[in-house]
């Protein structure tokens, strides 16, 4: 099997197409109230041959990111296509001159934990960060993970 990073074209979520990402989001059981932030990017990825593999987002905070929205399609889900959007999230939050991303999970701990996350409390999140409206939205129980990328 040829590695998913190499099939996935990303392009830039326009405004007006994020019905499909709120779709998406709910259908997994992921919150949609804060898809509107004002610093929120979203990418939709396709593989090469137009198929529809899932959404990601980052908000951009100066030097910190804050990765959100990370969702496959149920069709593609356990062939890689997550790590791959991940990765294509972390080289986009390197564009931004993002040193650092964080992220909050209510389930998917483990599976950030293998690209490289590490859990971290959540009062050690930048203030930026934790000035988010997803911060706000996302229960307490939920795990903060930081990985730096620069």
């Amino acid at each position: 099997m040829q590695d998913p990073a190499t099939q996935l074209v990303a392009f830039p979520l326009a405004e007006w197409e994020r019905g499909g990402l709120v779709a998406t989001l709910h259908r997994a059981g992921l919150s949609t109230k804060d898809i509107g932030a004002v610093h929120a990017h979203y990418w939709r990825f396709i593989l090469q041959d137009d198929m529809p593999v899932g959404f990601g987002g980052l908000e951009n905070h100066g030097g910190d990111a804050l990765m959100r929205s990370v969702v496959t399609l149920p069709p593609v889900r356990g062939r890689g296509y997550a790590r791959a959007i991940v990765a294509a999230l972390e080289s986009e939050a390197g564009l931004f001159k993002c040193d650092t991303i964080w992220l909050l999970t209510e389930n998917a701990s483990g599976f950030f934990a293998k690209l490289g996350y590490k859990a971290c409390p959540r009062e050690d999140m930048p203030e930026s960060i934790r000035d988010t409206l997803q911060f706000s939205l996302t229960p307490a129980s939920a795990i903060a993970m930081t990985k730096r990328i620069g």
